[in-house]
């Protein structure tokens, strides 16, 4: 039998905010700017959908490569594979 779902299948509890961090985000998350080689983690907001990387991928660690539009393009380590990743800067923060 075939699964049905997609990338959001089964991540009701990490796809929410805790109740103190819900609403508007602020303007500086959006603006954010990142340099070429900068570290950053991976943290998901999902109250922004521009730019959300698969969930699986939430909290690893990585380095900018370049620039995709308004994303990022982030380079991370999954397990053992070299894996690209394009994110909006809301779902980064800077190490």
């Amino acid at each position: 039998m075939k699964r049905k779902g997609g990338t959001r299948r089964k991540s009701r509890s990490k796809l929410t905010r805790p109740p103190r961090k819900q609403g508007k985000k602020d303007i500086t998350s959006y603006l954010t700017r990142y340099e070429e080689g900068d570290n950053v983690l991976l943290e998901l907001d999902p109250s922004v959908h521009d730019g959300m990387f698969h969930p699986r991928f939430d909290g690893n660690s990585g380095v900018i490569t370049g620039k995709q539009g308004d994303c990022y393009t982030v380079e991370i380590n999954d397990k053992g594979k070299d894996k690209t990743i394009i994110a909006h800067p809301v779902h980064l923060t800077a190490l």
